[in-house]
């Protein structure tokens, strides 16, 4: 497979050195960076001859140069705070380039059938990073959900919690309207990994919400989901907090417990591999998942005692 020539957006974003360091491990070339803060000394770890540039329309007119010289860039990978990414996924689309948006894709379903009548109208396609599929714990739940006999709704608790400092809610990540809030900024993976598990949601409900928690409850049509969603220390087990540790991921069902707290750090590379192997997740993947995000975001909160997940102390 030849080397194919990247574009970076949001370099200086939390999540740019996976993406940097797939580009780097699937033996490929960063031809350019970009991104409002200057903070990207990280690119001397991986690319130290990639250009970079805070004014977008400078980027444009090197890119302009450097294509006119015969070269050409395969991919634009976009890292750039939620809401802006469709912004930057029809600015690589313009610039005859494929794309790989980090999640969530978009923050709501017209914006996915948008950039649907984007890609139908153009040669290029827009590929999105689900890396939880990929997750060996995921695949394996998968395969025992799918061998799994019973009259009766599986039920599931879902949990993910992962500590976050007070810059968060200054940050872009705390405004709702640009993040999505916590159960799109941090959930939607999980999400959609519910959907690769069991199908189609059929209802939704929102128990709690705030600005460091929401919770709330998914019926599928052959499981009942409790999940519980937190950026909260306090909402950590006590066994996770006094190891050290900030991160806790766990998904149950039927009291069988698979705990996804590790193995994530590979997960980017091999999304990049898929993709440049052609075996990608699109934009039909990501429809189910962002509807469900929107309607939690939008939905009235009601709490049921009977269907809440067991954190939820209220």
């Amino acid at each position: 497979m030849s080397m194919k020539n990247f574009v970076l957006i949001g370099a200086a974003g939390y999540i740019a050195p996976r993406h940097l360091q797939a580009i780097k491990e699937t033996g490929n070339n960063l031809v350019a960076a970009y991104d409002i803060n200057d903070s990207v000394g990280i690119l001397d770890s991986y690319f130290l001859d990639s250009e970079f540039f805070t004014n977008i329309k400078d980027l444009e007119i090197f890119l302009n140069e450097y294509k006119s010289k015969g070269n050409k860039i395969d991919y634009v990978s976009i890292c750039s705070p939620n809401f802006m990414h469709k912004e930057h996924i029809e600015w690589a689309i313009s610039n005859n380039s494929d794309v790989i948006c980090e999640k969530p894709l978009v923050l709501t379903k017209k914006e996915i059938l948008d950039l649907k009548n984007l890609e139908d109208n153009c040669s290029n396609k827009i590929f999105s990073i689900l890396q939880l599929r990929l997750h060996d714990s995921v695949k394996e739940l998968k395969d025992k959900i799918s061998s799994f006999k019973s009259d009766k709704p599986i039920e599931v608790e879902l949990t993910y919690i992962t500590c976050r400092g007070r810059w968060y809610q200054k940050s872009w990540k705390g405004d709702g309207e640009k993040s999505g809030g916590i159960a799109t900024n941090i959930g939607v993976h999980f999400f959609d990994m519910l959907y690769f598990i069991f199908g189609p949601c059929i209802e939704s409900k929102v128990h709690y919400r705030d600005d460091l928690t929401t919770s709330g409850f998914l019926k599928y049509q052959n499981a009942n989901v409790r999940w519980f969603l937190s950026i909260d220390e306090k909402n950590l087990p006590s066994e996770t907090r006094s190891s050290g540790q900030r991160t806790f991921r766990s998904i149950s069902f039927d009291n069988q417990i698979f705990d996804m707290s590790k193995g994530f750090t590979d997960l980017h590379t091999l999304s990049y591999q898929n993709i440049l192997e052609g075996n990608a997740f699109g934009l039909d993947e990501n429809e189910e998942a962002i509807s469900i995000v929107e309607n939690i975001r939008k939905s009235e909160v009601k709490i049921d005692q009977y269907l809440k997940h067991k954190l939820l102390k209220i």
